[in-house]
């Protein structure tokens, strides 16, 4: 009976030391740097992007909306609701087409509606930003959109060779969050638009679970730097830098997210 006892003992403890994965709001496309303009399918989901974990199911977001040469068209009217499915499970999430024009930078965003963790006991919601250049020409990419919880980026988040370094700026309702705690996470598994899933094959092995969620901080202007290691899309999370902390008379986080795409040079 006492090595049993101590046995669930020693489980607890090693259950409770293991880090929890790290959410991300996706908002993805395969290709983040077009030579032309054209329709492109966008999907909006919300899980664990380097494991291909754990999904949740999405609630329809309260906004969602494309920012182009300093205009704002809504998009929610746009969402249809999909299946995704992970390595684990398969939850509500929301897909749409939109058609490109002209040349520039359309800047997606998505302020989904809070999540409930039941694990934690708080509600969480990731404003989420993934910009698409058309033909190399820049217009918005570093434009603020206006979210209470946002990125802004100082590098073009779809000009980035491998070993390039992404630059960035946490701001709550506009103004700069000092030493802000950013979570960095790489998309491990390719998501398969036409299947509403993520691919089994991991494109990596990560050492230790310290790799799978990367922890960095902004220094005291709020301004961070990442050194991108490995081609493909990178996700930042700025957590709990929004203005709203309480929802539903619970804690609330909200966070801001970007992502960003990489290639090598060939």
């Amino acid at each position: 009976m006492k090595k049993a006892v101590l046995g669930l003992t020693a489980f607890i403890l090693v259950a409770t030391a293991a880090p929890a994965m790290a959410h991300f709001q996706m908002v993805y496309t395969p290709e983040s740097a077009l030579e032309k303009a054209g329709p492109i399918d966008l999907k909006l989901v919300f899980t664990h992007p380097f494991e291909a974990g754990h999904t949740m199911k999405m609630e329809k977001p309260e906004r969602f909306f494309v920012v182009r040469k300093g205009r704002k068209k809504d998009l929610l009217d746009t969402l249809k609701p999909i299946q995704w499915t992970s390595l684990t499970n398969s939850a509500a999430a929301y897909e749409a087409e939109y058609r490109l024009r002209g040349m520039g930078d359309n800047v997606f965003c998505l302020v989904p509606s809070p999540y409930y963790e039941a694990q934690e006991d708080i509600y969480i919601q990731q404003m989420t930003k993934m910009v698409v250049n058309t033909a190399g020409f820049p217009t918005d990419w570093d434009a603020e959109v206006g979210l209470p919880a946002e990125i802004v980026p100082l590098d073009k988040p779809y000009a980035l060779w491998t070993g390039n370094v992404f630059r960035g700026v946490v701001k709550s309702n506009g103004k700069p969050v000092p030493n802000a705690e950013i979570e960095v996470e790489y998309m491990n598994h390719r998501p398969l638009m036409a299947h509403n899933a993520f691919a089994q094959q991991a494109a990596v092995e990560a050492p230790q679970d310290a790799f799978v969620t990367m922890t960095i901080r902004a220094d005291a202007d709020g301004k961070f730097v990442f050194g991108i290691p490995r081609a493909g899309w990178w996700g930042f999370c700025a957590l709990g830098v929004g203005p709203a902390d309480e929802y539903k008379e619970k804690e609330l986080s909200q966070d801001a997210v970007i992502w960003v795409q990489a290639r090598d040079m060939k």
